[in-house]
């Protein structure tokens, strides 16, 4: 997940620092979660591009003591993020080897994905790099999700949503984009959700 390149903190991410999470992401998160119910009390979800932890701090403090979550990305978690119900896994998500670590923990209700790629400024290039880790993040859920489950990924504006939508009414009952509350106003992120995987 990329760094803040915003420096002036909005009511956000104020909002964030009060109630400890890593980042302003989670109120995107929480917003989906109520309005689509990604995921049960009990349910196992995998965080894709979790770093530095919001998305896996919510899920953590959401789920129950029966529920599960794994984890990963390139960088670290937040040091404090530890909960016997969490596995992490540090490394890179097209790697073969974190695919069969990842699906050992599965089958997954709800496969989730914040990653971001590192941006250049130019849009034709960042939404070029956001696709590919759509269509990584696509191949998680197609391969690990359970039948009925649910995802949601980010993805940045740039005229190729419609064909990722596409592909996922293939796979899923219900696929839409969606932009949370909680995006700036300037930024070209929206999310895809896919509800009900037909497995």
């Amino acid at each position: 997940m990329m760094g803040n390149q915003y420096q002036e903190p909005d009511y956000w991410s104020r909002k964030a620092f009060t109630e400890g999470y890593p980042a302003r992401s989670v109120y995107k998160l929480e917003e989906m979660q109520k309005k689509f119910n990604l995921f049960g009390k009990n349910d196992t979800v995998l965080d894709l591009g979790a770093a530095p932890g919001s998305w896996t701090t919510f899920l953590l403090r959401f789920l129950s003591p029966q529920g599960r979550v794994c984890a990963v990305d390139l960088q670290p978690l937040s040091e404090q993020i530890q909960d016997t119900r969490l596995s992490f896994f540090q490394g890179d998500l097209t790697d073969p080897a974190m695919l069969a670590a990842v699906k050992q923990h599965g089958p997954y209700r709800s496969v989730i994905c914040d990653a971001a790629p590192a941006t250049t400024g130019n849009k034709t290039v960042d939404t070029a790099r956001s696709a590919s880790l759509v269509e990584m993040a696509l191949y998680y859920a197609e391969t690990q999700l359970e039948s009925h489950g649910n995802c949601t990924i980010k993805i940045f504006q740039g005229g190729t949503e419609q064909q990722y939508l596409k592909h996922m009414r293939t796979l899923f009952k219900t696929a839409r984009a969606f932009k949370p509350d909680a995006c700036r106003s300037t930024s070209f992120e929206t999310y895809l959700i896919g509800l009900d995987f037909k497995g």
